[in-house]
């Protein structure tokens, strides 16, 4: 079964998200602060973390950055601030999804299980690895290369580049990559989007070029892909 770290310095809220977590079957394990769950995650590994912002001696941000040198896994950030430079922040350091509280439980379950099946999606695809050129796609590793060089990109910027490659040459609207790379219909400004994006272009470099850009709708991925297994 899935296994949860439930990250916040107020025991009523863990309480609450571990109650829901572990009906709905789910394995649960806790942490009051950011340094106590970098130290549980370097002895242990979990599916996906569920991590509050503000907590004493380690921040949420800064203890994802300190997992995230050894371990890359998925998390979905807590915060009393749902200010979009908060969130744009939270993605830009590779968080899965935001949720602003006060919150619903069923709603955060629901997200859980949405971070969860898009890293699951990779590995159930049977192709190992695509080809563009330099530009080279591990699906099952999780992993990009370019010109044989490993890309540092976030879980974020991984997830919106394999939905791009896996429809290739299709176009995408804001509103569609929303729903499918975050998982859940998103309530706010689609500029979220236009902003990943962005990163995405950035760390690919010359490779940029295939992702093209379809004025007043979205984006689409063209590229003359070659599987490689």
């Amino acid at each position: 079964m899935p296994k949860i770290l439930i990250v916040d310095d107020e025991k009523m809220i863990r309480n609450v998200v571990k109650e829901y977590a572990e009906f709905e079957g789910y394995e649960t394990a806790e942490a009051e602060n950011g340094m106590e769950a970098v130290e549980i995650c370097r002895k242990e590994d979990f599916d996906i973390i569920v991590m509050d912002i503000m907590m004493p001696r380690l921040d949420g941000y800064s203890a994802v950055k300190e997992i995230r040198k050894t371990k890359q896994i998925p998390v979905i950030m807590l915060s009393a601030r749902g200010e979009e430079y908060d969130k744009l922040f939270g993605f830009e350091i590779g968080v899965d999804d935001y949720v602003v509280k006060p919150f619903s439980p069923k709603e955060l379950l629901a997200r859980i299980k949405a971070v969860l099946k898009r890293g699951g999606a990779a590995e159930e695809n049977k192709i190992e690895k695509l080809r563009f050129e330099g530009l080279e796609i591990n699906v099952v590793g999780r992993e990009v290369t370019i010109d044989g060089v490993p890309a540092q990109l976030t879980p974020k910027e991984y997830d919106l580049l394999f939905y791009l490659v896996r429809n290739k040459g299709i176009a995408l609207s804001r509103e569609k990559l929303l729903e499918e790379v975050w998982g859940y219909d998103f309530y706010g400004d689609d500029r979220t989007v236009d902003t990943h994006i962005k990163m995405l272009r950035s760390s690919l470099g010359e490779y940029r070029k295939f992702i093209v850009t379809l004025r007043g709708m979205g984006y689409k991925f063209d590229g003359g892909e070659v599987p490689r297994a």
